[in-house]
C-alpha cells in the first residue's frame, strides 16, 4: 500500500492546490537534504515529500489515489495490454531508492505520463536517469521545482508607462534575495507576471520554479483607467469656460495645451486622442477630459446680482432631460 500523500504533507483530503503547494514548500525546505547534511533520514523523508507532492499536484494521479488509494492506473478485467496493469503478465516493477520504494508502469517508461505544465516529472523522466536493465540504488528522481506566489501593487503610473520594481525571496537558507521585475507599459490590475527559474529549487538536477506575480495598481487621485482609456477631471475657471482658453493639462506624456471652446459647460469632455494608455502592441488609447466649472470662492453681492441678470437674459432648463 502506498503511502498516504495528504498525511506525508499534511493536508486535508479536501486541501486546495494553494494548501498542497504551501505544505510541500515548508516540508521540502525542512528536509531538503543540503539543510540537513547530518540527518540520515532527511533525504528519506525529502523523498517522501517530493513523491506525495507529485501525487497530489496532478490532478488524475489524485484521483485515482482518491478512489483506489494508489496513484497508479488501474484497469479492469481485460483493460490494458499486457493484462491488467497494462504492461506483460500484469507484474509490477519497482525502482528503490533504499527505504522509499516507487511503483511504476513500464507504459509510463515508454512514453507515458508526466506532470502537466506546472507539474513535476514524471517516472517516464525517472527510468531516463539510469541504464536500461540496470539496477541497483540511484539519485532521487528529477523534480521540477515549485512555484513561488505572490501579489504586490504597484502605483498608477507605473502600470501605465512601465517600470521595474523589487521582489525580496527568501530562500531555503534562509538568504533574502532581491528580483527586479520588468512592468511592462499598460499592463492591466490583476495581470501575472511570470519569471522563470526564480521559484523553488527541483530536486534530482530538475529545474527550479517560478515566480508568479500578480500585479494591482493603486489608484491615482485625479486619473481613472477604463481598459486603455484615461479620464481626468479638468477644473476651469468662469471665465475660461465662458470666453474659452487654452490650459496646461498634465498626462502620462507630458504636459499639453488643451483648447477650450467658448461657452464650455461642466460636465463636457474633450477628447485628447492616443494620450491614454499605451500598451506594448495594439494602438494607443485616448485621454478624455472632463471639465468641471470653479466659481470663485467668495462673491460680492453685486456680483452675484450680475450673475443672476445674465442668466435672466438667458432663459434655460438645464434639468429637462433629469429622469428617475
Amino acid at each position: 500500500m502506498a503511502k498516504d500523500p495528504y498525511a506525508t504533507l499534511g493536508v486535508k483530503r479536501d486541501a486546495s492546490e494553494d494548501d498542497i503547494q504551501k505544505a510541500y514548500r515548508k516540508l521540502a525546505r525542512k528536509y531538503h537534504p543540503d539543510m540537513n547534511p547530518d540527518d540520515a533520514t532527511a533525504k528519506t523523508k525529502f523523498q517522501e515529500v517530493q513523491s506525495a507532492f507529485e501525487i497530489l499536484s496532478d490532478a488524475e494521479k489524485r484521483k485515482r489515489f482518491d478512489q483506489y488509494g494508489d496513484a497508479e492506473p488501474h484497469f479492469g478485467p481485460g483493460g490494458g495490454p499486457g493484462g491488467p496493469g497494462g504492461y506483460p503478465g500484469g507484474a509490477k516493477w519497482t525502482y528503490s531508492t533504499g527505504p522509499q520504494t516507487y511503483p511504476f508502469d513500464l507504459n509510463d517508461v515508454f512514453g507515458g505520463g508526466g506532470g502537466g505544465e506546472e507539474g513535476v516529472g514524471g517516472f517516464a523522466d525517472l527510468f531516463k536517469q539510469f541504464r536500461r536493465g540496470g539496477g541497483g540504488r540511484r539519485a532521487a528522481p528529477a523534480a521540477r521545482g515549485a512555484d513561488l506566489k505572490h501579489e504586490m501593487t504597484v502605483p498608477f503610473a507605473t502600470a501605465i508607462r512601465g517600470g521595474e520594481v523589487a521582489v525580496s525571496v527568501q530562500r531555503a537558507d534562509g538568504k533574502i534575495e532581491t528580483i527586479t521585475i520588468k512592468i511592462p507599459a499598460g499592463i492591466d490590475d490583476g495581470k501575472r507576471i511570470r519569471v522563470r527559474g526564480q521559484g523553488e529549487p527541483g530536486g534530482g538536477g530538475a529545474p527550479a520554479g517560478d515566480i508568479l506575480v500578480t500585479i494591482r495598481t493603486s489608484p491615482h487621485p485625479f486619473f481613472r483607467r477604463a481598459g486603455k482609456r484615461l479620464d481626468v477631471r479638468v477644473p476651469v475657471t468662469l471665465a475660461e469656460a465662458a470666453q474659452g482658453a487654452k490650459i496646461d493639462v498634465p498626462t502620462p506624456w507630458g504636459t499639453i495645451a488643451l483648447s477650450i471652446p467658448p461657452g464650455t459647460s461642466s460636465g463636457k469632455r474633450l477628447r485628447i486622442k492616443g494620450h491614454g494608455v499605451r500598451p506594448k502592441s495594439g494602438e494607443p488609447g485616448d485621454l478624455f477630459a472632463e471639465i468641471q466649472i470653479v466659481l470663485p470662492a467668495e462673491l460680492t453681492e453685486e456680483e452675484r446680482k450680475q450673475l443672476a441678470e445674465i442668466s435672466a437674459r438667458h432663459p434655460q432648463n438645464p434639468r429637462a432631460e433629469l429622469r428617475w
